[in-house]
């Protein structure tokens, strides 16, 4: 096995997050800080929807941390996308602690 090189897979999500414009800067970056990539952005009135694709690792409890962000008022919806490769430092992390 080892010979094959292999390398740990993570699904990445497709996100969709409706926020209050005046959060939105608060938002980029909370996804930025998740490892997320923002592929674009929409207006509708007063609203924008931010469209990301997260890794699922780091949005298991991403409800209550948007809450937070903007008050109540955002929204986000979320759905299976691909797999990418872990990144190698977090690949090691986890084989030490003996996850799979």
């Amino acid at each position: 096995m080892i010979q094959a090189d292999p390398v740990l897979l993570e699904p990445i999500m497709m996100m969709e997050i409706a926020v209050p414009e005046d959060t939105m800067g608060d938002v980029i970056g909370d996804l930025n800080a998740r490892r997320g990539r923002v592929l674009g952005m929409d207006g509708v009135g007063n609203t924008k929807v931010i469209r990301a694709q997260v890794p699922m690792a780091e949005v298991l409890r991403y409800a209550s941390n948007l809450r937070s962000m903007t008050g109540g008022r955002g929204n986000f919806t979320m759905e299976f996308s691909h797999y990418e490769e872990v990144p190698p430092h977090l690949a090691e992390r986890n084989h030490r602690r003996g996850s799979p």
